[in-house]
């Protein structure tokens, strides 16, 4: 995967008023981290109650409590332990009703 290889990833966050927004970023963790030190890099930034992603002209600041759900890619496998499903597929994609 070419992201893998220059250590890009990209984050897609889906927001509670059905609203969504990406952004991409170098790894947060150093790719030959111990998996250990990746889980807990990863699991301590979805704990705070703000996240901050600095771009080049601005800072956009999201509130965790407005999220319902994020994406990243590539997969990150070295996250494992109670609450993370491995092998998992997507058989749906996530959809919302329509209002009448």
């Amino acid at each position: 995967m070419q992201n893998q290889i220059n250590n890009e990833m990209q984050i897609t966050i889906y927001y509670l008023n059905g609203q969504t927004e990406a952004y991409t970023f170098s790894q947060f963790a150093d790719p030959m981290a111990l998996e250990q030190e990746v889980q807990q890099e990863i699991r301590r930034i979805l704990d705070k109650e703000w996240w901050f992603f600095h771009l080049a002209d601005q800072t956009v600041c999201v509130n965790r409590a407005n999220v319902s759900k994020i994406e990243l890619k590539p997969a990150i496998a070295q996250i494992h332990g109670e609450g993370v499903f491995a092998n998992a597929q997507r058989v749906t994609p996530l959809s919302r009703a329509h209002a009448s």
